[in-house]
């Protein structure tokens, strides 16, 4: 990618000093410089204009400087761009909770605001272990999760993210051990064999008493292989949970507000779990926050224990201007016709993607809302097919064998078809090389 000096320049200083995520520093690989965003495109140092398909990790779903949304945060930074959160309040943060609260699943009532989405899991975490502890139940100290998910990157999420093939395993033997039941079956739609949920539930009625929650991204497994499960396991697991005194933490941090078609994942099954973490789109993906919610009965319960308060509190939590930009970002959701994007989204993808299923070198491609993914054979043509698919016009990230876009919901057909057709080109001309 040719550059003028100026750009040249910056990008060997940050290839020495700057470290990226999952990145070498220094960084052999050189990243791409950006220099403007607008709807779902970005400018690129080097004067292209691309397609971003990811939307900035699932975060950017009405595009980049939607103009509703840069009014609000403009307004809010004349008024009051921050104050401490302790002793204090505002009325973005009272706004962003009733919104939240009118959103989400019957019975979650309390909300607690924090940094990211890693944070917010940590939060949950916290919440769960006092929750026990405020009750004498000390016993109940260990998370179970499932195979193949993925929480964050703080030490609690990473010792529930998958411990052999998720991204953390290298810190195996410094991280609190977890338990860990078979990941759900794959397929949204089919009926199952209900083995997966057989073994979650033999794991629960042997160590029930000592497990703290249950942990789950509901009906997608994002980072941990992009993987896509029926509601039916959902509902049974909420099922088990109950039936075994285990709270149940939904991770919606990816999948909340209208990724896999419903405004929360969650909502496939018709569940309401006992905690929920949100994140990503919350601001649209124009600021760091994220929401942990969680019912009455556990916040009654965790503040009736001592020390009576729950002990967590970061720095910026419910920073107005990320509040502000939050309402403005569900406001203008609610007020879009974004399940017929979504539903037009998925069927492009279907109609697009689908076909590549043909190619040798491609194990599978599944579609589920404004998710489309391929997952190949080999897990090193990650960094070729980047490289073509921005030839073509569309900015991709693969991570190992999985190519995959989540486009923000209101790209426009063409660009969308520009999209997809990136993706086949790079692929199909990746697998031929």
């Amino acid at each position: 990618m040719q550059l003028d000096p100026h750009w040249q320049s910056l990008i060997d200083y940050d290839q020495r000093h700057i470290w990226h995520p999952y990145s070498a520093s220094p960084n052999p690989t050189a990243p791409i410089g950006v220099t403007a965003t607008q709807g779902s495109r970005l400018t690129l140092a080097n004067g292209w204009q691309v397609v971003d398909g990811m939307s900035s990790w699932w975060a950017a779903i009405h595009g980049y400087n939607h103009p509703t949304i840069m009014q609000a945060m403009k307004n809010q930074i004349d008024t009051m761009p921050h104050i401490m959160f302790g002793g204090l309040t505002h009325e973005p943060a009272i706004e962003l909770a009733k919104r939240l609260i009118a959103l989400t699943p019957d019975g979650l009532e309390k909300v607690f605001f924090a940094d990211s989405g890693s944070v917010a899991m940590e939060v949950a975490i916290k919440i769960a272990l006092q929750y026990w502890i405020s009750q004498g139940k000390t016993q109940k100290t260990q998370m179970l999760s499932i195979r193949q998910g993925y929480h964050g990157d703080t030490f609690a999420t990473m010792a529930v993210c998958d411990p052999i093939n998720g991204m953390h395993h290298l810190f195996n033997e410094v991280l609190r051990p977890s338990l860990f039941a078979p990941a759900p079956q794959m397929g949204f739609g089919i009926d199952g064999d209900n083995q997966d949920i057989a073994e979650l539930e033999k794991i629960l009625q042997q160590h029930h008493p000592q497990i703290a929650a249950l942990t789950l991204e509901p009906i997608v497994q994002g980072a941990g292989g992009m993987r896509f499960y029926r509601p039916a396991y959902l509902k049974a697991a909420r099922e088990l949970c109950t039936q075994y005194n285990v709270l149940m933490i939904a991770d919606e941090i990816a999948t909340g507000f209208g990724r896999t078609g419903k405004l929360f994942a969650c909502e496939w099954a018709k569940i309401t779990p006992d905690i929920m973490t949100l994140g990503k789109a919350l601001t649209g993906g124009n600021l760091t926050l994220a929401a942990v919610l969680c019912t009455d009965q556990i916040s009654d319960t965790l503040c009736l224990g001592k020390p009576g308060v729950l002990m967590h509190g970061p720095t910026f939590m419910a920073n107005p201007l990320a509040c502000a930009t939050a309402i403005a970002s569900i406001d203008l959701l609610l007020a879009s016709p974004w399940q017929t994007h979504i539903a037009d989204i998925e069927q492009h993808l279907l109609t697009e993607l689908m076909p590549l299923q043909a190619l040798d070198g491609v194990a599978e491609v599944r579609v589920l809302g404004a998710i489309g993914v391929v997952e190949l054979e080999k897990t090193d043509l990650g960094p070729k097919i980047q490289a073509a698919a921005l030839e073509a016009g569309a900015w991709v990230r693969p991570f190992g064998k999985l190519i995959y876009t989540m486009p923000a919901f209101n790209i426009p057909a063409g660009e969308l078809h520009q999209l997809t057709n990136a993706i086949k080109v790079a692929i199909q001309s990746s697998l031929c090389a």
